[in-house]
């Protein structure tokens, strides 16, 4: 894939050291709840890349047709999601997947719905930007001279190129724009939430009933918490602290589909089995962070569960029974699906008992943040 030979062909690019984890956390605006994310050594943060990374994020000229830019698909006030299901790419192509929130997208331990070869931002930035099957931001290679050239073209743009790369005598490339944007990513951290005030001391931050929601997906019954767990609600986690050996790159299988019984999801959209074409990787998707996960319906990697209400319900009844149309099957009786979706019983106020903890993982401030914004 040519987005796992990204960082084996980059040009020469800053590789100046940051000193100290105070700078990194003043670079990428960390706070100190959270750690500082993990990032490759040939791209170390700096300031100028995150005002570069910034300019890009919302500038339609980084696309093939210059239609359409990153924050096409990835809505601020969505948690940087996209509401359309599915998204749709600059040339009206309609991708396979919901794009996913960016929200400490920097923690995750691999990237996208499903890919174990992704396992750094950079990698996983080169998808959209080059990627035809299907095709987003479609800046195919016979397209890339046109599209660098409008940047090229563009003093402002030319400058913020220099300051970012200063030891690199080319102007705009797709490396750097993608070294650009990965470190402006990785500012989009959020931990200030009801929940996080929770965690810090004040119990009257979360509601009674999200209180008991919380119990409830840290319970055995409901068993939420083996897949969405830790600082950033998933076990796919990683930073800068997180030993090579202990990443966890998890994968499941969670009963939305059992189409023709034997454990398949739709064709063309298989999960990890897309990547790997082993069948015991059917309908395995990673599991996505739950931070801010009242903004970004609807749910599930092709959007099929409209509310979080459905999304509770469908765990507690342990998959989804399709009964009609070419995707029809009983997802409770997949073969594939994890031994964790058991299905259990639960009643109406527990149902909205753990809505209730979900909304307290929304961060208002993160939604309406001015660093994250389009640069004036």
């Amino acid at each position: 894939m040519r987005a796992a030979l990204l960082l084996v062909a980059l040009v020469a690019c800053d590789t100046t050291e940051v000193d100290g984890e105070a700078e990194l956390r003043a670079i990428l605006g960390v706070p100190d709840a959270l750690a500082v994310p993990a990032f490759p050594p040939e791209n170390p943060p700096t300031r100028e890349k995150v005002a570069l990374g910034r300019r890009l994020f919302f500038d339609r000229r980084l696309s093939g047709n210059g239609t359409q830019a990153c924050a096409s698909c990835h809505v601020q006030e969505l948690g940087f999601a996209d509401s359309r299901t599915p998204s749709v790419g600059s040339t009206g192509e309609s991708l396979k997947r919901q794009s996913l929130g960016l929200q400490n997208a920097a923690y995750g331990s691999t990237f996208t719905w499903a890919n174990d070869g992704l396992e750094t931002l950079e990698q996983q930035i080169a998808v959209p930007i080059r990627g035809d099957h299907p095709v987003e931001l479609g800046v195919s290679d016979g397209l890339a001279p046109e599209v660098l050239a409008r940047f090229d073209g563009d003093p402002e743009m030319v400058a913020l190129f220099r300051a970012a790369f200063p030891d690199s005598p080319s102007g705009a490339t797709i490396d750097k724009a993608i070294f650009a944007l990965a470190t402006f990513i990785r500012t989009m951290t959020s931990a200030d939430s009801p929940y996080d005030h929770y965690l810090a001391g004040d119990s009257a931050a979360l509601s009674a009933s999200a209180r008991r929601g919380l119990a409830l997906f840290n319970g055995e019954r409901f068993e939420c918490f083996h897949c969405h767990s830790g600082t950033n609600l998933t076990t796919s986690y990683r930073d800068q602290n997180t030993r090579p050996g202990a990443v966890s790159a998890p994968f499941f299988n969670n009963g939305l589909y059992n189409v023709g019984g034997d454990g398949s999801y739709p064709a063309g959209d298989q999960g990890l089995f897309e990547v790997t074409q082993n069948p015991d990787d059917r309908g395995m998707f990673r599991p996505q962070s739950l931070r801010n996960v009242a903004l970004t319906a609807p749910y599930m990697h092709d959007g099929s569960l409209a509310t979080l209400e459905d999304v509770v319900r469908h765990y507690a009844a342990g998959g989804r029974n399709v009964l009609d149309g070419p995707n029809a099957g009983d997802g409770r009786l997949s073969p594939q699906k994890s031994g964790l979706v058991r299905g259990f019983a639960v009643t109406d106020q527990e149902v909205a008992d753990v809505i209730a903890f979900l909304e307290s993982l929304t961060d208002p401030s993160f939604a309406t943040n001015p660093a994250f914004t389009d640069p004036p």
